[in-house]
């Protein structure tokens, strides 16, 4: 098959190059725009209580919803405001609305509190306004965040001369903020990541061709790539949150410019051997096709895994980054092949340094130290996983994407300092929705109903319950003392409040706790159920495809287990980082399926090109040890480059100024780092070469094959020690079925 790929991509490359073109122009003419969503209830499922909320509240009371937006109100340089400030500040919350349109998410501005008089806080220096959502608007679309840009500029010019400041913060001005947050990380992400593997790629090959290829390649797929994911989450109707742009460009430039690698190693050492152009491309691609395909196939495998996910955050990225993968995978495997073919020899310039052999010596070096020790190795590197590792446990999820916005953002600046003048509960009332079986409900039993909630502990006020229109439900608004996306929030409506609702809620009705909270601990519960079902599942799937790889049952067992030390060792390190160095209180929740997913997949990759490397020096005749030290100093090169390339582009998510993509980018960085260059550089080749022989159990893949000329496997001729078949390049040899 890869052969037959090879001479097709080396006889006709302009017809795959011009094939690739045309798809890319048709895919982008009519592909739907790929839409995000932030708001958090999109991504649970029917049956967790807060979603019932929002129902029950979208039937019974439309268009009251939690707050879309606050504005404080403020003297500028501060003090007291007086009379005619709060006059001037109602003044401008009257205009607002009607000065933006009806058509906006902002249907009025509401200055007073329940008992009628103004919101100002207890030391008079804040006026507090609060905007509903209109009835139409769901204020997680682009035309809420495009109004709320409007909004600002409007509320500039209405406070203009009154001697006020106006901010705003709420959950649109955040979402806008957040938007414009993403682009700016997009854009720093994607110049830091191609500046970066230009780099890279110029100290590896030293060609100016080569540092250009992987950009225009991955313009290519990403072109494809984005319009076949905006097509399958229109299709599904797939909710991806907002960071799925960002994470894009790095997995294509990252895992591209890894199957890249893979394939000009292989292109670079036959073209030293002699052969043509064109010979050296089927060669490349019928030895290293099925190393490329196979460590696709475990990345997108793990990734479609999500797809058992309750939440739909998870159901949407892991599509979209398996289609990424895929559409990735076939170009490495025809339309690079067609690019090299008709750069030819071409590809190298200026340097001339690809017709030497590099002599590898330190990777020689290791190996030897490797093949001599491969206890010494195998412990030392698995203690400085395991001692990482213990530190995973102490990982804190948070559920607040807000969390993750810049500190200098107008939002995040205008809730902290509502936060120093209003009780921490105030910014965000918690909905709580009462639903009576049969009838009406009863307005004695309405206020039981609040006294006895109001009681429970983390709740600072409930005010009365508003009936339904058909009253057979009753909306509660609640104050928590913790400010609604903390931790301790969740924690009081996971526990306290909702067990006091449901217990005090009167005989034939049914109690629902929603709001943030609300929705904040429901992902927790479904994280923890996808947990259990996510990891498994790729994994398993992951063991199999490289036991049919390996033909081996017992090497696919190891392999996984140095791949679950790596990810517990991964999230240990971040949590070091981020929550005992950094005094974070949390990491997002979605981290560790996002580290697992990659550190498995990636991981995988690397682990498939030692273990081949490895299976071919056994094939070779030469004992485990030998074979293990000898796979070091040939793949140990190519795993390098490829770790240190993936490594840096993830890196490049640290420099978007945004705390989720900053322990991502790490997250990711940091684990890639681990997987090659401790998991498949050192724990893997020493693991295999002390179980030996049995490690490939029942195939016995390191046999050498019948009629190939070599002695019997063990043997130890002088001649076996200088690689196999001749082959010299770093990166060479890397396919499972060489």
């Amino acid at each position: 098959m890869f052969s037959a790929l090879g001479r097709l991509a080396s006889r006709r490359p302009w017809f795959v190059i011009a094939a690739w073109v045309v798809l890319a122009v048709a895919v982008v003419s009519l592909a739907p725009t790929l839409e995000t969503t932030q708001e958090e209830s999109e991504f649970l499922p029917d049956h967790y209580e807060s979603i019932k909320a929002v129902e029950l509240q979208e039937e019974k009371f439309p268009g009251a919803t939690t707050p879309a937006a606050l504005l404080l109100f403020e003297r500028d340089g501060g003090g007291k405001l007086t009379a005619e400030d709060q006059a001037a500040a109602g003044a401008i919350a009257e205009e607002l609305g009607p000065r933006l349109g009806e058509e906006t998410f902002v249907p009025q501005v509401v200055v007073v509190g329940p008992d009628g008089e103004p919101n100002v806080s207890e030391d008079g220096e804040l006026l507090l306004g609060v905007i509903g959502l209109a009835e139409d608007s769901t204020g997680f679309d682009p035309t809420a965040f495009e109004d709320a840009e409007e909004m600002r500029a409007d509320l500039a010019e209405l406070a203009d001369g009154t001697g006020l400041e106006v901010t705003t913060t709420g959950s649109v001005p955040q979402g806008l903020d957040s938007q414009e947050s993403g682009e700016r990380a997009l854009a720093i992400v994607g110049i830091a990541t191609v500046v970066l593997i230009v780099a890279l790629l110029a100290i590896i090959f030293r060609s100016v061709i080569i540092c250009l290829m992987p950009i225009v390649v991955v313009t290519i797929v990403s072109m494809v790539a984005t319009g076949l994911i905006g097509w399958a989450n229109e299709a599904f109707d797939l909710k991806a949150d907002s960071s799925i742009e960002t994470i894009l460009v790095v997995v294509l430039y990252g895992i591209g410019t890894d199957y890249i690698l893979f394939f000009l190693f292989r292109y670079r050492e036959r073209l030293r051997q002699g052969a043509d152009t064109r010979a050296a491309v089927v060669h490349a691609l019928e030895r290293a096709g099925e190393a490329i395909a196979s460590a696709g196939g475990a990345v997108i495998v793990a990734f479609l895994a999500l797809l058992l996910s309750s939440l739909g955050v998870f159901k949407a990225i892991g599509p979209a980054l398996a289609i990424a993968v895929a559409v990735t995978l076939v170009a490495a495997l025809t339309l690079v092949p067609a690019v090299v073919t008709v750069l030819g020899r071409a590809l190298f310039w200026p340097s001339k340094k690809w017709r030497e052999e590099p002599e590898a010596a330190r990777f020689a070096r290791a190996g030897t130290s490797l093949g001599r020790r491969p206890g010494t190795f195998a412990a030392g590197s698995g203690a400085a996983l395991a001692v990482l590792a213990v530190f995973a446990l102490g990982f804190n999820p948070s559920f607040d994407f807000n969390s993750s916005l810049p500190d200098d953002v107008e939002s995040t600046q205008a809730l902290e300092t509502f936060q120093d003048h209003f009780a921490a509960g105030a910014s965000e009332p918690v909905p709580v929705l009462l639903a009576a079986s049969d009838g009406a409900l009863d307005e004695a039993a309405l206020e039981q109903f609040r006294t006895g909630l109001e009681d429970a502990e983390g709740v600072a006020q409930v005010y009365p319950g508003t009936p339904s229109e058909d009253g057979t439900a009753a909306q509660f608004m609640m104050v928590l003392d913790n400010d609604p996306v903390s931790d301790e929030a969740l924690q009081d409506v996971k526990g306290p409040i909702r067990d006091r609702a449901h217990e005090v809620a009167p005989e034939g009705t049914e109690a629902f706790v929603g709001g943030t909270p609300g929705i904040f601990a429901d992902l927790q519960d479904a994280m923890v159920r996808d947990y259990k079902v996510v990891f498994p599942v790729a994994a398993l799937v992951i063991m199999l495809i490289l036991a049919l790889l390996l033909r081996s049952l017992v090497a696919p067992l190891y392999l996984m287990a140095a791949v679950g030390l790596s990810f517990a060792a991964t999230l240990g390190a971040t949590v070091i980082v981020f929550q005992h160095i950094g005094g974070e209180s949390g990491l997002i929740f979605m981290l560790p399926i996002y580290i697992y997913l990659f550190v498995t997949a990636l991981g995988t990759d690397y682990n498939i090109l030692m273990i081949a490397r490895l299976r071919e020096e056994a094939r070779e005749g030469k004992d485990p040890r030998a074979a293990a030290a000898e796979a070091l100093k040939h793949a140990g090169p190519t795993i390098a480059a490829a770790g240190v390339i993936l490594a840096g582009t993830f890196a490049s998510l640290m420099l978007s100024g945004n705390s989720l993509m900053m322990s991502m980018g790490f997250a990711l960085s940091f684990g890639i780092i681990i997987a090659a260059f401790v998991m498949a550089m050192f724990f893997t080749p020493a693991l295999t070469a002390l179980i030996g022989h049995a490690a490939w159990w029942p195939g016995h893949g390191d046999e050498r094959k019948s009629g190939s000329g070599h002695r019997p496997y063990g043997g130890h001729d002088a001649g076996s020690g200088a690689g196999s078949g001749g082959a010299t390049d770093p990166g060479a040899e890397v396919s499972a079925g060489a």
